[in-house]
C-alpha cells in the first residue's frame, strides 16, 4: 500500500511508539488520525505532525478514546471514517504494564506466600493490550469493507508473547494478539484487508521507563546489541508492512536478537 495520501489510524499515538509511528506515516504524506486517553497530549501531538504542502486534504485528526470501552471505540472509529472518508490502516499500538510476579514468597519461609498476581492487575492489561486491539481491528475492518477499501492493520505483540518472568497478563496478551493477527489474516484477505503484527523489544519509551530499574537491566542483558531500540527503527518496520502487499499473517520481530 502507497502510503500517501491515505488515512492511517494509530491507538495510542500521542507520545511514544505510537507518535513515532504517525510521525512517520505524515511525513510520507499518510493522513493521522490519533486515538488516546490524554486530550492535552493528543493536541499537541497532532500539532506537531507534518502536513504536505501540496496536499491540504492531508490534515490530521486527534479522538478521544478508551480502547478497552466498546461504545467510546465504535464513536471514534466512525467520526475518523466521517472525516477522513474511509479508513485505509490501523495501527493498534495501546498498551500498558502492570507487572508482578504470579505470587511472591516470604524470603526466610519459602511456604509462606506474602502476594499475589492481583485480578485488578491481570484484568487492566487484558482489557487495553487485548480487548482493546480486538474492539479497534473490527470496527477499522468495518470501515474498510463498507467504503470498498483495501487495507491493512498492523497489530503490536512483543517479544513477551513467549513467556516472561513478571509479566503473566502482558505476556498473555501479546501472545493473543499474536494469534489474532493470523486469525484475521486468513478471514480478511478475501476482503483485501491485510493483517500483521510487530513484536518489539525494548525500546526507548515511557512505558519501559516506569519498569523497574532491575527488571530493565535483566532485559537489556539478553539484548547481543546491548541497548535498546530507537522509536525510528520501529516505524521503519511499520512502513516496510505497510507497503510490502505480500505480508500478512505473520509476526515480524524486531528486537535487537533479544532471547528472554
Amino acid at each position: 500500500m502507497d502510503i500517501n495520501n491515505k488515512t492511517f489510524v494509530i491507538t495510542g499515538g500521542a507520545r511514544g511508539l505510537g507518535f513515532g509511528i504517525a510521525h512517520m506515516f505524515a511525513e510520507q504524506g499518510g493522513r493521522v488520525a490519533l486515538i488516546d486517553q490524554d486530550e492535552e497530549a493528543l493536541q499537541k501531538a497532532c500539532e506537531a505532525l507534518p502536513l504536505q504542502p501540496d496536499s491540504p486534504s492531508s490534515k490530521h485528526s486527534w479522538h478521544l478514546a478508551n480502547v478497552a470501552d466498546e461504545a467510546s471505540v465504535v464513536a471514534a472509529f466512525d467520526a475518523i471514517a466521517a472525516e477522513h472518508d474511509g479508513i485505509d490502516g490501523l495501527v493498534n499500538n495501546a498498551g500498558i504494564l502492570r507487572d508482578g510476579l504470579l505470587l511472591k514468597t516470604d524470603k526466610e519461609d519459602r511456604q509462606h506466600v506474602v502476594q499475589t498476581l492481583s485480578l485488578s492487575q491481570w484484568q487492566a492489561v487484558i482489557d487495553v493490550n487485548l480487548t482493546g486491539v480486538f474492539l479497534c481491528g473490527r470496527e477499522a475492518a468495518k470501515h474498510m469493507v463498507t467504503h470498498g477499501k483495501p487495507g491493512v492493520i498492523i497489530n503490536l505483540s512483543s517479544v513477551s508473547r513467549a513467556g516472561n518472568m513478571g509479566q503473566s497478563n502482558y505476556a498473555a496478551a501479546k501472545a493473543g494478539v499474536a494469534a489474532l493477527t493470523v486469525t484475521w489474516a486468513k478471514e480478511l484477505a478475501a476482503k483485501n484487508i491485510r493483517v500483521a503484527a510487530l513484536a518489539p523489544g525494548v525500546f526507548g519509551t515511557d512505558m519501559v521507563a516506569s519498569m523497574k530499574p532491575e527488571a530493565l537491566d535483566r532485559m537489556l542483558k539478553f539484548v547481543p546489541l546491548g541497548r535498546l531500540g530507537e522509536v525510528s527503527e520501529l516505524a521503519h518496520s511499520v512502513r516496510y508492512l505497510v507497503e510490502n502487499d505480500f505480508f500478512t499473517g505473520r509476526v515480524l520481530e524486531i528486537d535487537g536478537g533479544i532471547r528472554l
